[in-house]
Formats: C-alpha cells, sequence, structure tokens
C-alpha cells in the first residue's frame, strides 16, 4: 500500500497518498515555472493553491485521503500548464489586475445553490460560510433574503475560465483572512485545521445538503412548469389547426354555442378583398403558431434541462413574429378605416287596419339547413351564414314591435352600414337586399336579408320597426317568433306552435288561449 503524507494548503492539513502527491507536486512546481516572470507570480500559486483547498474540502473532509483521480479532476478543473499564458496573471500591483479585471462572479464549481456565496466570499476575502448566514438571517426577516440572493443569482455572471475564477483572489489572504500556507513543496510548514475551519466546514455541508434539497424542489417547480408550457402549447396550437385547417371545433366544445369561429377564414372573403385572404390566414397562423411552438421548446427544455446555442433560433423566430404582426396590423387597419363612419336609409309603408288581429309570417325564403356555415356574435344576437354554393352571404334581420302613437299602423324598414364617410356608408345601405310583402291583414318577413354581387359586409343591420294600436292583437309563427327583440320569455320563443301576443301600454305581452277564444 502507497504511502500517505501530510500536506499543508491554505492552512488546512490534508492527507494525501504518495503518487497523488508527487503528481500534484509536479503540477505546481510547472505552474509556478511557467508564471515566474509574471507579476505577482507567487500571490497567483498561493491562490491557486487555496483554490485547490477549497475544491477538495469541496468534495470530502479534511479527514479522507487525496487520492490520483482526486488530483487528476482538479487539474481538468484548473487547467494544464501550458493553458496558461504569462500575461494572464498580473497581480494586483500590476495594469488594472490582469486582462480580466477583478471582478465578482459566481463560482460554479464550489456552489451549494448558485456559487453566490462562495463568489463574494472569493472577491471580498471572506469566508462564504458568514455569508451564507447573513443570507439565511435576511430570508427570516421577510423573505428578503431570497429575493436579493436569486437578484444576485440572475446578475451575476459564472466563473468558467480558470483566469476568471483564480482572479476573484485580490490579494494573500484567503477566506476568513487566513494566511496561505507555503504549499506542498518539500520541507513546507505542517498545521492542522483549526476550530473555526470545523466549524465552517461543517456549516459548509449542512448548507449544502440544504442546498441539494432546495435544488430538487425547484427543479421539481420548473418541470411542472415545463410540461404545463408543452400540454399548454400542443394544445392550444392542435386545436388552432383542427378550428381554422379542418373546420372542426366540435371535438372541444361539442354541442356549444356562440361564436363560431371556425368559419372566419371563409366569412373573410366577405369581408376583404378576397386577393388578401390567403396573406392574412398566412400571417394570423405566424402570429399565434409561432409563440406556441417557442413555447412548447422552452418547456421541453425546461423539462430535459440541456442547453443548446439558441440564441440565434429565438432571435430570428422573434424579428419574423414581429414582421408578421406588424404587416397583419397594417392589412387590418387598413381595412378598418373603410369602416369608420355609419349611416341609416329606410322607408314607411301603412298597414289596412280592417282587423284587430295581424298576422306576421315569414317569406318562403332561405332557410337554415340550406346553409354551408354560420358565424353568430354572442351577446350581440347577431347571425350570419355562409352559402358557399352560391357565394351569397345572408344576415338575420331584426324584429321590433311598438305601441303606435295614433290609430294607424305601419312598418319601417331600417337599413344601417359602415364606410369610409357617411355619404359611402348610406349608398352601402340602400344596396341591402330585405325582401317582405303586406296582403291584407298579413304581413310577410324574410328572415334574412342579403348582398348584391361583389358586395362586402360592412356591419350592416336590417330593422323592422313594427307600430301597432293598442289592444291589437298578433299571431306571430316560429321563425318571427326568433327575430323579436323584447322582454319575450324563452318558453315563448322555443314554442314551435303558433303564438298569439297583444299590445298594451307596457308593451308586447302574452295572450292566453282563454283570451284568445273570447268573442
Amino acid at each position: 500500500m502507497d504511502k500517505t503524507i501530510n500536506i499543508n494548503l491554505g492552512g488546512i492539513l490534508f492527507h494525501i497518498d504518495g503518487e497523488a502527491y508527487t503528481i500534484l507536486r509536479d503540477y505546481l512546481l510547472a505552474l509556478s515555472n511557467k508564471l515566474r516572470n509574471t507579476p505577482g507570480w507567487d500571490e497567483t500559486i498561493e491562490d491557486i493553491e487555496l483554490r485547490i483547498a477549497e475544491i477538495f474540502l469541496s468534495k470530502k473532509s479534511a479527514t479522507d485521503i487525496i487520492s490520483r483521480s482526486d488530483v487528476e479532476d482538479i487539474i481538468l478543473i484548473i487547467g494544464k500548464p501550458e493553458d496558461f499564458s504569462e500575461g494572464e496573471y498580473a497581480g494586483d500591483e500590476g495594469k488594472g489586475g490582469g486582462e480580466y479585471g477583478r471582478r465578482m462572479m459566481r463560482q460554479k464549481h464550489d456552489r451549494i445553490i448558485g456559487g453566490v456565496c462562495s463568489g463574494m466570499g472569493s472577491y471580498l476575502n471572506a469566508d462564504p460560510v458568514w455569508l451564507r448566514l447573513i443570507f439565511v438571517f435576511f430570508f427570516l426577516i421577510y423573505g428578503a433574503g431570497l429575493v436579493i440572493y436569486l437578484a444576485l443569482w440572475i446578475a451575476l455572471p459564472v466563473g468558467d475560465s480558470v483566469p476568471v475564477r483564480e482572479d476573484l483572489h485580490g490579494n494573500s489572504r484567503g477566506p476568513g483572512g487566513r494566511s496561505r500556507g507555503s504549499g506542498v513543496y518539500p520541507g513546507s510548514g505542517m498545521t492542522s485545521q483549526g476550530k473555526s475551519g470545523r466549524i465552517g466546514n461543517a456549516f459548509n455541508e449542512m448548507f449544502r445538503a440544504l442546498g441539494n434539497l432546495f435544488w430538487l424542489l425547484v427543479r421539481g417547480i420548473i418541470i411542472l412548469i415545463g410540461l404545463s408550457f408543452v400540454v399548454t402549447g400542443f394544445l392550444v396550437t392542435a386545436a388552432f389547426i383542427m378550428v381554422f385547417v379542418f373546420k372542426f371545433p366540435g371535438i372541444y366544445a361539442p354541442g356549444s354555442t356562440g361564436l363560431n369561429i371556425c368559419y372566419l377564414p371563409d366569412f373573410l372573403n366577405y369581408v376583404t378583398s378576397p386577393q388578401l385572404v390567403p396573406w392574412i390566414m398566412i400571417l394570423a397562423g405566424i402570429t399565434v403558431v409561432l409563440p406556441l411552438l417557442v413555447l412548447i421548446y422552452l418547456g421541453v427544455k425546461m423539462i430535459f434541462w440541456f442547453r443548446a446555442r439558441d440564441g440565434i433560433f429565438l432571435l430570428t423566430g422573434f424579428m419574423v413574429w414581429v414582421t408578421g404582426i406588424t404587416i397583419l396590423s397594417f392589412l387590418l387597419f387598413n381595412e378598418g378605416i373603410s369602416l369608420v363612419e355609419s349611416a341609416r336609409s329606410g322607408y314607411r309603408e301603412y298597414l289596412e287596419a280592417s282587423s284587430d288581429t295581424l298576422y306576421i309570417k315569414t317569406v318562403s325564403g332561405v332557410s337554415v339547413p340550406d346553409i354551408d356555415s354560420e358565424i353568430s356574435i354572442p351577446g350581440k344576437d347577431y347571425h350570419l351564414f355562409i352559402d358557399k354554393g352560391n357565394k351569397k352571404l345572408y344576415v338575420g334581420a331584426f324584429l321590433h314591435i311598438s305601441p303606435s302613437p295614433s290609430g294607424s299602423a305601419w312598418v319601417d324598414i331600417i337599413k344601417r352600414s359602415s364606410g369610409r364617410s357617411k355619404t359611402d356608408a348610406a349608398k352601402k345601405a340602400d344596396r341591402l337586399r330585405y325582401n317582405y310583402r303586406i296582403s291584407g291583414d298579413t304581413l310577410f318577413l324574410d328572415e334574412y336579408f342579403t348582398y348584391p354581387e361583389a358586395a362586402r359586409w360592412s356591419f350592416d343591420v336590417v330593422d323592422i320597426q313594427v307600430n301597432i294600436p293598442q289592444g291589437t292583437k298578433i299571431s306571430v309563427d316560429n321563425t318571427i317568433k326568433k327575430m323579436l327583440r323584447g322582454k319575450l320569455s324563452r318558453d315563448f320563443v322555443n314554442d314551435y306552435s303558433e303564438s298569439f301576443l297583444v299590445m298594451t301600454r307596457k308593451g308586447l305581452e302574452h295572450l292566453d288561449s282563454e283570451q284568445d277564444s273570447m268573442p
């Protein structure tokens, strides 16, 4: 069995086997020869020795025996002598402390959570244990320590390279103000680890255990967030494709009513120029799908915790997204300014008062089963139907029945549209095609109005305003019930039989069947 040698590194006593001692001694001698012509080279060697001691303590206690593999790991971390250049380690009396300057950085290879305290300790020449205790104290004060730690974790860079890591030490005093020993050269002094060193090492081990527990908790939370990103991004992307590409929203909301967005691409042909529709759909897809793909990618990255040079990829995607949303906004704005003004047009026709009952029936026109797709706006009871075969757009008309201030009865057909100006809006309102007719005591109304060929939708509305004297009875069929606007019960609207109403001072009310049968 190889002999064991006691050595002093940074004021701490270590036990090392003979082979490992030879490799470490030759390594430090090679570093000394390499940096001998550099100002402050002796302090640099002491810095490296202290760093080696810190790494040894982070991996095992001072009573464990340092093996050859431990020394080889140290050389991989610190770097081989040939990796050093003579100009990298100017002392504090040199030109600004070397090429990298003296900066505070997180230490990647001597960390418990993020390496903040070890980096601050190296920069301030203080024992990281006391800094960790300070952060714990402030954590107990409304969590302030956690906020400060996270802020430093984000703000401080990581000291990956050997010159940057070693430049954290600014003078010949180690953490806690300990004097650095003379190294592992033959004849160096042999001291034992002091009481304060043992206490500090115990605190370090305790903090390291708590740090590992905290990191596992944080890692679990990050994985859960990543999973939510992936699931959300995938479901929303799939829903977007199913709705706008395959026009199949029922898989997500079977039997739902309201805004039927799956037919919006078809509706765009009646709102904008047909040449712009493909571009609007492509730009809308980029605007919606690209952030979702990035969300899925970030979720996968958070789950599997891998590093990738994705900066260019993310930057390019962001620029494409901004460009797409800018062009889309410009196109929609350019189309929107053609609808800034609104106007109305209409005409009136009087009804014959030959009977105390007015019958309102539906003209045999367009029926819902013949319509390919429907778009309804929730809360507005506004329905549009697209007939792809005839390439026509039908919009539901509104019926209002009010008391007449005189003994006359009449019907007003009111059309409203939007345009670039009042004149343009009025012209668009006049073009709307709505069918109705009066035959004796019967008013025939169409459920929908439509447009002339090549006309566009412009927030168009057709209102049928019927004014009748008080006491007049009204007979309506089921289709007319759906057109009525007023305070009528849902049961009345859903009743498919012919129903009777009566005009009172308070407005339109239900007429009981018993009253119906009275002479």
